[in-house]
Order: C-alpha cells, then sequence, then structure tokens
C-alpha cells in the first residue's frame, strides 16, 4: 500500500514561495521505511532465495560495477522487467557545430527507462491517505505536550 498525503504547491515548480500566485492540491508519497543495501539484500535472501544475503549483496555489487562501465564506454544496458539503463547528456549550447567542444559537456546523467514490470505500477497499486510528515510532528508534540502537562512522563 503506497500511503499519500496532500500537499499544496504552486503550480509552476521553481517559483520562490513569495512569488507564487496560484497553487493546487497535489498528493505526494510518503516513504514508509527505508531499505539501505543491506536490508535489501537480506529480503532478496528471504524470498525462498537458494542464495545467501552475502552472495546476492556480492553479484549485485558487480552488477553495478558492470553497468556503470557498459555505459562508460557508451552501452545501453537492458534487464529485462527491471528496465534498461544508459547515459544521456547534459550540455550547453554553442552557436554552431563548430564552436561546440567537450567543454560544453556539463554533466553525464543516467537515464532509466521502466521496463513492463515496473511501467505498470499505477494500475496494481492500493493507496492510503496519511497526515502530512509535518501533521504528524506535529500531532506528536502535542501529545508529547500533553503527557508531560498531565505528569504521565
Amino acid at each position: 500500500m503506497i500511503k499519500y498525503s496532500i500537499v499544496i504547491m504552486g503550480t509552476k515548480p521553481g517559483t520562490p514561495k513569495s512569488q507564487i500566485q496560484e497553487t493546487k492540491a497535489y498528493g505526494a508519497a510518503q516513504v514508509n521505511e527505508v531499505l539501505d543495501f543491506d536490508a535489501f539484500c537480506q529480503h532478496l535472501a528471504d524470498h525462498n532465495s537458494p542464495y545467501s544475503k552475502g552472495s546476492i549483496r556480492g553479484i549485485l555489487t558487480d552488477a553495478v560495477a558492470c553497468i556503470r562501465e557498459q555505459m562508460l564506454a557508451g552501452n545501453k544496458v537492458c534487464l529485462g522487467d527491471l528496465g534498461d539503463f544508459h547515459v544521456e547528456l547534459a550540455t550547453i549550447g554553442a552557436k554552431n557545430t563548430e564552436d561546440f567542444t567537450v567543454n560544453n559537456i556539463k554533466d553525464v546523467n543516467i537515464r532509466w527507462t521502466p521496463g513492463d514490470k515496473f511501467r505498470h505500477l499505477r494500475q496494481d497499486a492500493t493507496f492510503q491517505l496519511v497526515p502530512h510528515r509535518r501533521q504528524q510532528k506535529d500531532a506528536i508534540d502535542v501529545i508529547r505536550n500533553t503527557e508531560t502537562i498531565q505528569g504521565l512522563e
């Protein structure tokens, strides 16, 4: 289940708050838990895998190194349902082709194109409305202050 809250934001991203003229309500996904690399490897191992967490960690570590190597070689890596990985250049435009040099290339960005298992998440997703993180924090603060006032702590 994907938890979400409703936030009010300006309709033009990047506009400073003082210059926002129009706002709308948008949904914002709330993260339940963050799985670090070790936790994700353990999760994979726990799914009836014949491989240990350490073996999975090694395979994924090597896979990352190999994907990086292939992208730096100018290749696109297609991983089936996981999707495709390739590079995209962030450049500064030049007046013409003669003026464009490698110095116009400012960054190399990684692009991921999702495979079929990731492309259609909306049709399989269920949702639950929850308070925004700030509202959750405010509610917890009220509860703690009430407990302190009543001598419950």
